[in-house]
């Protein structure tokens, strides 16, 4: 079971975005994750009318390593970390490690 998940809230911890918070778009691999709103960067894309793309500068959003975010705790409003735990059904469910609760 993976720590962060697609549509979690997370907190960057280093680089240039550091202290904005967002949401997991998508898993690129198991080591990154890209994050709406973050890392944004501007490309000048050449049009490519066989698939109908216009040209021009877009913007896009390119994926961090994941050891650069953390879960935010809405109830701590801090960013923490997951650990994981068995409910009484024994399936796996990931908890906050500092207060305990269920993610």
């Amino acid at each position: 079971m993976k720590k962060i998940k697609k549509g979690d809230d997370v907190i960057i911890l280093a680089g240039k975005d550091k202290g904005k918070r967002g949401t997991v778009a998508k898993l690129v691999g198991d080591s990154r994750v890209q994050i709406q709103g973050v890392n944004t960067v501007k490309k000048h894309q050449k049009p490519n009318p066989s698939t109908g793309a216009s040209g021009g500068i877009v913007n896009m959003d390119l994926p961090i390593h994941i050891s650069n975010v953390a879960l935010y705790n809405f109830t701590s409003k801090k960013s923490d970390r997951v650990g994981f735990e068995y409910d009484s059904d024994q399936k796996k469910i990931r908890i906050f490690r500092s207060s305990g609760e269920k993610i």
